[in-house]
C-alpha cells in the first residue's frame, strides 16, 4: 500500500533528465513563467518564480516517484505510465496514477513488427512465436485481449535486432518514423498503444497547498499549449472585396475589422489557431487582401 504523501508547501514535478521529452518539457514549463536555480549535480531545480521544483530523472522512474509521493506531477510518455500501472495491477496494487493532460508532442506507437517480406494475416499469426519487447505487460495485456498464446521475451533495449540475433521471431517496439524498423528489415503490422507526452499525477487529488499550485500550473500549461500554434494574421483589403476575403480566412477567433481612415478599405486582424500556410496567404491575396502579415503571439490574457 502506498503511504500517504506528507503535506508540503512546494510542488515537485519530475521530468526526463535527457532524451526526446527532456527539452520540450523544460521549454513548456519555462513558457509557464517558471524559473529555477539548479543544484550542483543538475538533478534538482529549485523554483524561484513559483514554489514549483523540478526533479530530473530517468523517464522509467517518473511513475514510481509519483506513486510513492516523492513527486506530485510528472511529464512522461503514456507508454511508460501504462506499463507502470499494469505492473502495479499485476502485483495486486490499486492504480496509483492518472493521466491529467495530453501535451501533443512526443508522439509514437507501440507496434508489432514482423519481417518486411513476411505476410500478415492477423494477431492469430503470433501464436507460439517469441515476441521481443521492452513493454512486456502492455504486450501481455494485448495478447490476452486477442486470445493469443505467445512467448514474451523482455529486453531493455535494442529490441529491433532481436530477430537477427535469434532471440525472438517478431518484435513489439516503439515506432516514431519507422526508420529504425526499416533499417532492420522489419515492418509494423499492429498498433497496441498510441503514445505521446502526458502530464501524470497521483490517482488521489492533492489536497494541501500543492493542489492549488498544480491547478495554477495546469492552467498555465493549457495557455502555453494554445499559444504555441497561435498566430496573429493582419491584412488590409478594399471594402468591396471584404466578403470574398472573409471566406478565405483560416480557422480562428472572430476577426476584428476596422475602417482605414481616408481610404475605402479595411484593416483585418485575427487570432488563428494554427500555422498560416503560404497557400492560405496566396488565396487571401487573390481574394483582394494586401499587406498580409503573420506574427507570433508570445502572451495572451482573455
Amino acid at each position: 500500500m502506498t503511504p500517504p504523501a506528507l503535506p508540503r508547501e512546494r510542488l515537485r514535478v519530475a521530468i526526463q533528465k535527457s532524451g526526446r521529452l527532456s527539452d520540450p518539457a523544460r521549454d513548456l514549463l519555462a513558457s509557464c513563467g517558471l524559473t529555477w536555480r539548479e543544484s550542483r549535480d543538475k538533478l534538482f531545480c529549485y523554483g524561484e518564480s513559483l514554489p514549483v521544483d523540478l526533479l530530473l530523472v530517468r523517464d522509467d522512474d517518473i511513475p514510481g516517484l509519483i506513486a510513492d509521493g516523492v513527486c506530485d506531477l510528472g511529464i512522461v510518455g503514456r507508454n511508460v505510465m501504462v506499463e507502470h500501472e499494469l505492473e502495479r495491477q499485476g502485483n495486486g496494487h490499486a492504480p496509483a496514477l492518472t493521466e491529467i493532460r495530453e501535451l501533443g508532442w512526443g508522439s509514437c506507437r507501440l507496434d508489432i513488427a514482423i519481417g518486411e517480406d513476411q505476410p500478415w494475416t492477423g494477431p492469430e499469426q503470433l501464436a507460439g512465436l517469441r515476441i521481443a519487447t521492452s513493454y512486456p505487460r502492455t504486450l501481455g495485456r494485448w495478447l490476452g485481449e486477442q486470445g493469443v498464446d505467445a512467448s514474451v521475451v523482455t529486453l531493455s533495449g535494442s529490441v529491433e535486432i532481436a530477430p537477427r540475433l535469434g532471440q525472438a521471431d517478431v518484435v513489439c517496439d516503439l515506432v516514431s518514423s519507422g526508420g529504425t524498423l526499416a533499417a532492420n528489415q522489419l515492418r509494423p503490422v499492429e498498433t497496441l498503444l498510441h503514445s505521446e507526452a502526458v502530464v501524470a499525477g497521483p490517482a488521489q487529488p492533492l489536497e494541501d497547498a500543492r493542489g492549488e499550485l498544480a491547478d495554477l500550473l495546469l492552467r498555465r500549461m493549457d495557455g502555453a499549449l494554445r499559444l504555441k500554434e497561435t498566430r496573429l494574421l493582419m491584412l488590409r483589403a478594399p471594402r468591396a472585396e471584404l466578403p470574398q476575403v472573409l471566406t478565405k480566412l483560416p480557422e480562428g477567433h472572430e476577426p476584428t475589422i476596422l475602417q482605414v481612415e481616408g481610404h475605402d478599405e479595411v484593416s483585418v486582424q485575427m487570432l488563428c489557431h494554427a500555422a498560416v500556410t503560404w497557400q492560405r496567404l496566396e488565396d487571401l491575396k487573390r481574394a483582394g487582401a494586401r499587406q498580409l502579415m503573420v506574427l507570433p503571439v508570445e502572451g495572451m490574457l482573455a
